[in-house]
């Protein structure tokens, strides 16, 4: 029954794709190069360099290990052809012909907007946003059914609100991302340093 209403919901979304041509452009770039944005996003944090800035990095890249080992726990449990493989679909992006369920894109999407609006909350909102376009385009191309990107939301929204109450209320785990924090930035000196020490000779 649950796999029937989400072919369902996935045969009416991709339809989109003939219905709603002018879109498609929008959604091949959503489905295949927005994650691109989030990697830019987390320079931009690290670099905009505030402490809690900094915390709010560290702590968006270790929940995304989590989330995206979870997945791979799930993906070699249980197995989930791709729609393509299943079904005659209509695809806008080639992809590989492994397993859908849960999808990385979303999962990723949703563990790094999910971890800046929880720090951010006005620019957040823009993050959960795309990362919702993100969603909505892999089963527009026709790569993902819906329930693989609900789940990856799901799995990416819950392990960065789980990681976040971690770093703000456990004094252990707050002490280990200060104490990579510091050590990046101990090693960023000393390369800086030895820089400005080559230029100036």
């Amino acid at each position: 029954m649950l796999s029937h209403l989400d072919y369902t919901a996935f045969q009416w979304v991709n339809h989109f794709a003939i219905t709603d041509k002018f879109m498609n452009p929008i959604m091949i770039f959503l489905a295949e190069k927005a994650e691109y944005l989030f990697f830019a996003g987390i320079l931009f944090y690290w670099f905009f360099h505030k402490n809690q800035n900094r915390i709010m990095v560290v702590s968006a890249c270790i929940a995304a290990c989590f989330a995206l080992v979870i997945n791979m726990i799930i993906g070699d449990v249980y197995y989930r052809a791709r729609p393509f493989v299943a079904h005659h679909v209509i695809m806008l992006i080639s992809h590989a012909k492994n397993a859908s369920f849960p999808s990385d894109h979303s999962t990723a999407a949703f563990v790094i907007a999910t971890s800046i609006w929880l720090w951010r909350k006005r620019v957040g909102w823009i993050w959960l946003i795309l990362a919702a376009g993100i969603a909505v385009s892999r089963v527009w191309t026709g790569v993902h059914y819906p329930l693989d990107v609900i789940s990856g939301m799901v799995i990416g929204a819950t392990t960065a609100i789980v990681v976040h109450f971690l770093a703000v209320n456990w004094g252990k785990f707050n002490e280990l991302i200060q104490f990579l924090i510091h050590l990046y930035e101990k090693v960023e000196s000393k390369v800086i340093n030895k820089n400005f020490i080559k230029n100036e000779k």
